[in-house]
């Protein structure tokens, strides 16, 4: 099952043409600057936006194709929006079990089948609070909660019909950097709790590189890439770059830890024994983690470098060239094992290095610039 999506609409100083097939599975972050369309396709697929002669399909379910439309509230979806939108007459738990109303079907006549049906939506509401960490707040009125709470109540609330699909539309915008940091851990408990697809609207690459699975970059109401995040951060054609964001991200297992200098060893290419030495986050041997290497923090040398505060010197291999958005830098794609880095240079290093396809170097990477 995938989700298979053509949508085509024509406004004054905008026009959006899209052609996606994206996992049934994980999430899928469209990213990319504001204005690009990101949200108008979230839209599409919702049925909050009609485009004419528009086709989708999320596995054997054709919500829309040049005959018919579904309409949105017969779309089993759950939409959290950038501000959380709860009730305000309604305690977190009257806002949760409205929720449930497009779950549970209501019978005049109550039997036996339909309150089991009823117990199983409320198994699953307990479920939800307990995930996101919100049980302590059910009898709160929404006033009373932070932006984050409240944030983590519209997931529940969302997740409460139990949807086919979750579209987020940049979930953590409206929120600042310490209520951010609050919820993005519960973000990533979704993420590995959730057996549906995941639809995440965000600008924020930082946002993108702990949660996604799956990358489609939009520009100007076009596609400009769509693949698996690992493969699709590690490009350097592409036209929208990163800047100071641009990086790679690498699943990886914590390999050992070393309690002295809190800093743990994870590797991320097991054939090749290949890894790096990070910050200590309390994650146990054997957990797998996700890290970040931005190509700002990756210096390259010919020559394997001994007295050096440098803790991680890999052996790489020069892949490609590209420009960078200033014409005093270069980006170099390496290959490090089985493994992508970027690296972010001035053309004057790169030319003293002689770097060009082919070319055996040492990619040097800062331990404490390692975001894990």
């Amino acid at each position: 099952m995938s989700l298979r999506a053509r949508f085509q609409l024509d406004w004054p100083g905008f026009s959006l043409d899209v052609d996606l097939d994206l996992p049934d599975h994980g999430v899928t972050a469209l990213f990319g600057p504001s204005g690009c369309g990101k949200t108008t396709l979230l839209r599409c697929i919702a049925g909050l936006e009609r485009a004419p002669g528009g086709r989708l399909r999320l596995g054997d379910a054709i919500w829309q194709d040049g005959t018919s439309f579904l309409p949105t509230h017969q779309r089993p979806i759950g939409y959290v929006f950038q501000e959380a939108s709860l009730f305000p007459h309604l305690s977190v738990q009257g806002n949760l079990e409205y929720g449930l109303k497009r779950a549970v079907t209501h019978a005049h006549k109550a039997d036996s089948q339909e309150r089991h049906k009823q117990d199983k939506h409320h198994e699953h509401l307990n479920k939800l609070t307990e995930l996101l960490g919100i049980t302590h707040l059910l009898d709160r009125q929404p006033e009373r909660l932070s932006g984050g709470e409240r944030q983590r109540v519209a997931m529940a609330r969302a997740l409460a019909i139990s949807p086919r699909i979750l579209l987020m539309d940049e979930p953590l915008a409206a929120l600042d950097l310490a209520r951010k940091q609050e919820v993005l851990p519960y973000l990533e408990r979704l993420h590995a709790e959730l057996q549906i697809p995941v639809l995440y609207v965000s600008h924020s690459a930082e946002e993108v590189a702990r949660l996604a699975d799956h990358i489609v970059v939009m520009q100007a109401g076009r596609v400009m890439a769509s693949g698996p995040l690992s493969e699709t951060l590690a490009r350097i054609d592409l036209p929208i770059q990163l800047g100071d964001d641009a990086g790679v991200v690498l699943d990886a297992i914590v390999s050992k830890r070393d309690s002295q200098w809190h800093l743990a060893y994870v590797v991320f290419d097991t054939k090749n024994d290949l890894g790096v030495w990070v910050r200590d986050s309390g994650h146990a041997v054997g957990q797998h983690v996700r890290i970040r290497i931005l190509a700002r923090d990756i210096s390259l040398t010919l020559d394997h470098q001994t007295g050096t505060s440098i803790l991680n010197i890999l052996p790489a291999s020069v892949l490609e060239l590209a420009e960078d958005g200033h014409p005093a830098q270069t980006l170099v794609r390496l290959n490090t094992g089985n493994a992508p880095l970027i690296a972010r240079l001035t053309h004057r290093s790169a030319h003293d290095l002689g770097l060009c396809p082919g070319k055996k170097v040492f990619a040097q990477i800062k331990a404490v610039a390692l975001i894990g």
